[in-house]
């Protein structure tokens, strides 16, 4: 049995599956779970991003037979012949790099891209909150605006303009993002 992705869906079936009756191999490009609903507070520093990720390995290991992780893209499915083809796209590179490896289940469970809603400007201007990147990324712009709104000499309506922060997104990481940005404005500096 092949398991593609890292997220909710691939990790609850592995903690759930009996590797008894399977040869299980999971292959993520994420070598690690991260649990998304405390996202929101790695931006600001309530909680560090090292507190809300579990490596797979460590999850695999405590399966009553062994399961093989392996960090890779999947580049194709050739579900004719049960195979994968799968990528090492890690900055550093073995003498082995592309492998396909057979199946005789596969279970896709690789999440979603972020939703635009066909907003223009929105991918090259916004910064979206769904992997650990993204909450540093935040966290780097958010501590640099307001470092520059504190360099001497700003006048009021530039220290306006760099403190202008936008939450796009109603969903549970847009409220909770605002939510722990507003705690951090108003309590924490």
């Amino acid at each position: 049995m092949v398991i593609l992705g890292s997220g909710w869906a691939a990790t609850s079936i592995l903690k759930d599956l009996d590797t008894d009756h399977f040869n299980v191999v999971v292959v993520s490009p994420r070598n690690y779970f991260l649990f998304t609903p405390l996202l929101p507070s790695t931006t600001v520093g309530t909680v560090e991003l090292r507190s809300i990720i579990m490596p797979m390995r460590y999850i695999t290991r405590h399966k009553k037979r062994e399961v093989l992780f392996v960090e890779a893209d999947c580049k194709d499915v050739d579900p004719e012949n049960k195979m994968i083809t799968i990528a090492d796209e890690s900055e550093i590179k073995g003498e082995v790099n592309l492998q396909k490896i057979p199946y005789d289940f596969l279970i896709i469970a690789s999440g979603a891209e972020n939703a635009t809603f066909g907003i223009p400007g929105v991918r090259e201007n916004a910064c979206f909150l769904k992997e650990t990147w993204d909450a540093r990324k935040i966290r780097t712009k958010l501590m640099d605006c307001l470092e520059t709104a504190c360099f001497p000499g700003q006048s009021d309506k530039e220290i306006r303009r760099i403190l202008h922060m936008v939450v796009v997104g109603g969903g549970p990481t847009g409220v909770e993002y605002a939510a722990e940005l507003h705690d951090f404005l108003h309590d924490d500096l």
